[in-house]
């Protein structure tokens, strides 16, 4: 009775367009009261969910990628990758694709990626002879790279649901290869649709032109490189981290490039706050939520259930990548982060899976869910960039999602993918 009060009272709340969060809060709060158990629980599960010092990192992540957005760094990275893969056939969406990898492992953001690269890359590929269905379809599947390149906040988010238990450092390392096996099967598709369609490609603009390029490019490349290595190399822990990203951001913006104006900083900082504050009342009222079905031995009734698959480690696997895909695509990342890492951590331990192979695999799986029906908010926000009807953009959007799938496929079943590096660095 109690799980059905709980799951009942989220579903309806969620069909009448109740935000996440509130969901959350509100059916864990009813079966509490249902469980004659002091609805004062709630708000302290709460409280406790957010009470963490790693999640302190969050805030400092999210202001550095929004004042990177507006300071320039997003042009300067298209600008290198135009120049360096701009002359292969269909080089706009190759230069789509790997400019998210850069600018993503800086912003950390999916939606902060696509709407920075897609309101420049969208009209510029469409003026350019691309479809405009291709081009959203590029924009947007690509943004979720930025969820595997460090930093990326939602294995900050991971590492805090695992318990503590997962270093941030191995997740940071550990997305790095998995990243670029999903940019490289995007890049793939891109490249096999613009050959059958006779997409243009740019002029070769000269060696010259590409260094002067890469040279301007890189301070903002350093940032992801100053955080990696700080965290590698022990000078400073993942929070520490988060803030030299927010001065870096502002050296760079400010000095450099002098493209950040003091409204920009203003700007970076409202946006910030707002996105920390929806970000921490997820978290928050999802732990309350984890709670209440760890006190009703959710997990261990879940992990009963699967124990006849766990002999058969490939059928359980596909299991939980099935489960992670239909939710990813009803629910919004972070909460289901703290829910599900509690709920399936267990059972893909059983199935001899790493905890930061299996962390690495839940953020692309919950990837996709942000580029697919019904939630989907980077595939509205793409749509909405380029003007492209929602319908229109999903019937093109196969390869893409068979792309991606490919690269969920290797990540699951080929550990060294996401394990090789941290092994490499000691982590």
């Amino acid at each position: 009775m109690e799980l059905g009060v709980l799951f009942g009272t989220f579903f309806v709340l969620l069909a009448i367009g109740t935000p996440v969060a509130f969901c959350l809060g509100f059916s864990a709060l009813a079966t509490l009261i249902v469980m004659d158990i002091s609805p004062v629980i709630a708000f302290q599960r709460m409280i406790s969910g957010i009470n963490v010092f790693a999640l302190l990192a969050l805030p400092f992540f999210i202001f550095a990628g929004e004042l990177m957005t507006r300071g320039g760094i997003a042009t300067r990275l298209l600008e290198f990758a135009e120049a360096a893969v701009g002359h292969i056939r269909g080089g706009l969406g190759i230069v789509n694709v790997s400019s998210s990898l850069a600018f993503g492992g800086i912003s950390g953001s999916a939606v902060a990626d696509v709407s920075a690269l897609g309101s420049t890359l969208i009209p510029m590929m469409e003026k350019r002879g691309f479809h405009r269905d291709f081009s959203v379809n590029v924009t947007t599947s690509s943004a979720i790279l930025g969820l595997l390149i460090p930093p990326s906040h939602n294995m900050i988010i991971y590492a805090v649901a695992a318990g503590g238990s997962v270093s941030i450092a191995s997740l940071f390392v550990g997305g790095l290869l998995p990243g670029v096996v999903a940019g490289l099967c995007l890049m793939g598709v891109v490249y096999v649709i613009s050959v059958r369609r006779a997409y243009p490609r740019e002029p070769f603009p000269g060696w010259a032109v590409l260094i002067r390029a890469l040279v301007l490019s890189l301070p903002g490349l350093m940032t992801a490189i100053i955080i990696l290595g700080g965290v590698l190399s022990g000078v400073f822990t993942a929070t520490e981290s988060a803030a030299i990203a927010v001065f870096w951001a502002v050296g760079v913006s400010v000095l450099v490039y002098r493209s950040l104006s003091w409204t920009g900083f203003r700007e970076a900082a409202r946006a910030s706050l707002q996105t920390t504050a929806m970000v921490m009342i997820v978290i928050g009222a999802a732990a309350a939520f984890g709670w209440v079905l760890a006190v009703n031995e959710v997990p261990v009734r879940l992990a009963e259930l699967v124990e006849p698959l766990v002999d058969d480690p490939i059928l359980l696997l596909l299991l939980i990548n099935v489960i992670l895909l239909l939710l990813g695509a009803i629910m919004d990342m972070a909460p289901l982060i703290m829910i599900m890492t509690p709920i399936l951590l267990p059972v893909a331990e059983q199935a001899g899976m790493d905890p930061v192979q299996f962390g690495i695999m839940m953020i692309l799986n919950l990837g996709v869910g942000l580029i697919t029906p019904p939630v989907g908010a980077v595939l509205f926000v793409g749509s909405a960039i380029g003007r492209v009807e929602l319908e229109e953009t999903i019937r093109s959007m196969w390869p893409f999602y068979l792309a991606l799938l490919i690269a969920l496929g290797c990540i699951t079943f080929v550990p060294a993918v996401s394990l090789w590096l941290p092994g490499v660095f000691g982590q």
